[in-house]
């Protein structure tokens, strides 16, 4: 049994093959970076994502000998497309999920009693729709794993999955469909939406690919993550470190409180099988592994990210220096868009290395903030925390994150457990794991870190990151 999943990210295509044993194989990738033609404006080829996905998929097949038992997608939340359905061409740019020009439509609908936010695909469907003379019934909107989907079956199915949906700001957790209300106020049409379906099943015939295998996963991203590291029941949790920071958690078939918490936490669902929807959690920081990319490209005191690692290493500590990662403003807890990056603590003796290690520090002091809100709001404990993401190879961080929230830290085996995820809920279509349970019992972390016993500084960390909001007030008044 072998399973082909194609794993659409912020920044790159790639596909992998997945084993009955659990392991991946045969990783094909290609970079698809996002263009930013503008401050705030983030956009992307869907052309180009779908022809990317395409060889790399078929690439994959071909390498496992010509043939796969199914077919698994997971892609990056929210990001919009918008297409022809006789074409089946896009009509415009793919707007990301970090994409802002939609801010203002934000905050004019608030005062009808809308609250969606520019990271979510409501109101990007809104503007890509409104940029057409003519919004007919041949218009198609979904977000990526809808696009992909349309392309894997050569334009016979347009779905999503619940994972998806959820997170378009559309969705109706009550009825599991579409929001007629939120669908009236942006003057969209349900048509042009696609089919909401489980994240697991046989969801459609992929007729693009050698043997037209069956598809039978469609799951966000950061939700494969949470079944690829065996996130599967109640209180277990995985934190993934790139670009940006998202914890989740697992929190059963009970759904959390709609919208968002007082701790700055999301409800999500975690998967949908046979119509059951599985929920969970989700906090999340705007600034992780692009802090880094920041003393690489901006300041130059690295070669590349990987040596922030040894570089931090040369100090045993930051020599009393905080730095507050809010390069972007911050998420979980505070949601405060005019906060931002602060450094406090410089001394005549303070060294790059000392900083290099600040910044690994305050990205672990925010993944500890991201626990403690998740467990504050779902009246849980996280007994250890999962981890992947670029940063989870970073021995340093890993001991910092360890020490910050005063637990051990699982590290994935697979650094981006995203196609696993997917391929395990592919797997459970076809027979190759029997339950979720199964998927639970299957992990099996990398390396366990525990903490170190030293002080972390954690009241020193809050009052720094006190000083570093609302340094716009302006911006910090908005809320989404």
């Amino acid at each position: 049994m072998s399973i082909l999943v194609v794993d659409v990210g912020t920044s790159s295509v790639r596909a992998v093959l997945v084993r009955p044993d659990g392991s991946v194989d045969l990783a094909r990738r290609r970079p698809l970076p996002p263009d930013v033609p503008a401050a705030g404006l983030v956009e992307f080829d869907p052309a180009a994502m779908a022809e990317a996905a395409l060889d790399v998929a078929a690439e994959v097949a071909a390498a496992a000998g010509g043939g796969v038992d199914a077919v698994g997608v997971t892609a990056q939340r929210a990001s919009a497309v918008a297409w022809d359905a006789k074409s089946g061409r896009p009509v415009g740019p793919g707007l990301g999920w970090q994409d802002l020009r939609t801010v203002g439509t934000c905050l004019e609908l608030q005062a009808e009693g809308f609250r969606f936010s520019p990271s979510e695909s409501a109101t990007k469907y809104a503007w890509l729709a409104s940029q057409l003379d003519d919004h007919d019934a041949h218009l198609k909107l979904g977000t990526v794993d809808s696009w992909i989907a349309w392309n894997l079956t050569g334009g016979a199915e347009h779905i999503t999955d619940a994972t998806n949906a959820a997170v378009t700001g559309l969705y109706d957790p009550a009825s599991g469909g579409w929001r007629a209300d939120a669908l009236a106020a942006l003057r969209l049409r349900e048509e042009s939406l696609p089919r909401i379906v489980d994240s697991t099943g046989a969801l459609a015939v992929a007729t693009a690919l050698p043997g037209t295998p069956p598809l039978c996963s469609l799951v966000g991203d950061q939700q494969a993550s949470l079944v690829g590291q065996g996130c599967t029941r109640r209180g277990l949790a995985k934190a993934t470190f790139g670009t940006g920071g998202m914890l989740d958690v697992c929190l059963g078939s009970s759904p959390p409180a709609s919208g968002r918490t007082p701790r700055g936490c999301f409800p999500i669902v975690a998967w949908r099988r046979a119509g059951t929807v599985t929920w969970g959690s989700e906090a999340l920081m705007l600034t992780a592994g692009s802090a880094v990319d920041w003393l690489v490209s901006d300041l130059g005191l690295l070669p590349d990210a990987a040596a922030s690692e040894a570089v931090a290493a040369g100090c045993d500590d930051t020599g009393g220096v905080v730095m507050v990662p809010a390069l972007l403003g911050l998420g979980t807890p505070q949601w405060d868009f005019g906060a931002r990056g602060a450094v406090f603590g410089l001394t005549r003796g303070t060294t790059s290395a000392h900083l290099v290690r600040a910044v690994l520090e305050g990205v672990a002091h925010s993944g500890a903030d991201l626990l403690e809100a998740v467990e504050a709001d779902n009246d849980l404990t996280v007994p250890t925390l999962r981890v992947d993401g670029g940063m989870s190879a970073n021995a340093v961080f890993v001991q910092a994150l360890a020490d910050a929230c005063d637990r051990p830290i699982e590290v994935s085996p697979e650094l981006e457990a995203t196609a696993l995820g997917a391929g395990y809920l592919a797997g459970l279509a076809t027979g190759a794991w029997a339950s979720t349970e199964e998927i639970a019992e299957a992990w099996s972390p990398k390396r366990v870190v525990e903490p170190s016993g030293r002080d972390p500084g954690r009241q020193r960390w809050k009052a720094a990151v006190e000083h570093a909001g609302q340094w716009y007030p302006e911006l910090s008044a908005i809320s989404f």
